[in-house]
């Protein structure tokens, strides 16, 4: 059954009923706040402790048969550069890439997709996020002398909220495969000319076969392209016990990624990172000192899913020609990033380190 066509793209504004100027979300005060005239009031419902949110039918997804309100329609740009797709902003219509730094004019398009479910609001501010980032620069070796002033000059950060799957699946699976166990033997060996004793270990290998079962809760998968994959799985661990159902009123004041990664292709990494544990479960199931594992046959039902967005700090920006990203964990400030090498610091390095080496040569040979 095809899904229910999608009315047209709403827009969430929140002018101040003080000044008219819009609210944005305050980061770890679950407020909006106005900039202007100092006007704020609760987002409502954060204060309380979040209800579940509710997982959505895979293979209803799969098939386009998801209810109509799980779908939906926002307004997108499209950086030619990189492939970012994140949500326009409609009081402008040109500005840079928040992924890239590249100039991007603002595409009126829109793009229909799954909405979110869920997401875990900002709880570092913009300055908080600055301060690791900059600690994390200050840290930096053989980095161009320049590069921490250039990076830190009149850049903004932006708060982005980062597109994400998480998937549900019970398994059971049935293996065979072989169980070793070590045992050692003692053997007489000439050593210099005497007979001396020596134990071997040696490994019984016997059949074994089992079946084992996991169900799997909330496997994380990164629906974006826009980032290095190693750089948010290194912002990991996400608490996603804290998430809140998705409302509008978080996204206040920052900008949220369209998923470039669908929901199947999502769900093929999800198994990979599964079968992985299955074999793991396997080899604890088998026992013994050494396990081979010949087959795995794992049946996999009640696969469910949810469309989350978590927070993250970008600043990007071009130093000599290139484009260069600082990622903050919006949560626990966990930073990773793009840097440049000085090749004259490297070089200067590798020339004082072999002055030293040498240096300790000589005299070490002179003690001699």
């Amino acid at each position: 059954m095809p899904v229910d066509p999608v009315p047209a793209t709403e827009e969430h504004r929140f002018p101040c009923p003080s000044c008219g100027a819009n609210l944005r979300f305050a980061p770890g005060e679950d407020r909006l706040i106005c900039r202007h005239c100092g006007y704020n009031e609760p987002v409502d419902g954060a204060q309380t402790a979040p209800p579940a949110i509710r997982e959505l039918d895979f293979q209803a997804a799969l098939n386009a048969q998801l209810p109509q309100q799980e779908i939906e329609e926002t307004r997108v740009v499209k950086c030619t550069n990189c492939g970012a797709e994140v949500e326009a902003d409609p009081t402008s219509h040109a500005h840079e890439c928040p992924f890239c730094a590249s100039p991007i004019v603002t595409d009126t398009g829109t793009h229909r997709h799954i909405k979110p479910r869920g997401l875990l609001p900002f709880a570092l501010s913009e300055s908080d996020a600055r301060g690791a980032m900059n600690t994390w620069l200050g840290r930096l070796w053989f980095a161009p002398n320049g590069l921490r002033e250039y990076a830190r000059r009149d850049r903004r950060m932006q708060g982005i909220y980062v597109p994400f799957w998480t998937y549900d699946a019970d398994t059971k699976t049935a293996y065979r495969g072989e169980r070793g166990d070590d045992y050692y033997v003692t053997r007489t060996v000439m050593r210099d000319g005497k007979p001396t004793q020596v134990q071997e270990r040696r490994t019984r290998w016997r059949p074994a076969s089992g079946k084992v079962a996991r169900f799997f809760d909330d496997v994380l998968v990164l629906a974006s392209k826009s980032l290095p994959k190693g750089y948010t799985d290194a912002l990991e661990p996400w608490d996603l016990a804290a998430l809140e159902p998705y409302r509008p009123e978080f996204l206040a004041g920052f900008r949220a990624e369209g998923y470039t990664v669908e929901l199947a292709q999502g769900y093929d990494e999800a198994r990979t990172r599964m079968d992985r544990i299955i074999a793991r479960d396997v080899r604890f199931d088998i026992g013994g000192d050494h396990q081979r594992i010949h087959t795995l046959d794992t049946t996999v039902s009640d696969v469910t899913f949810k469309h989350i967005l978590l927070p993250v700090w970008l600043a990007a920006y071009r130093y000599r020609g290139k484009s260069y990203r600082f990622v903050v964990n919006g949560r626990t400030g966990q930073v990773r990033g793009e840097r440049p090498w000085s090749v004259w610091k490297i070089t200067f390095a590798v020339i004082l380190g072999a002055l030293l080496a040498a240096g300790l040569g000589y005299a070490f040979a002179n003690l001699q």
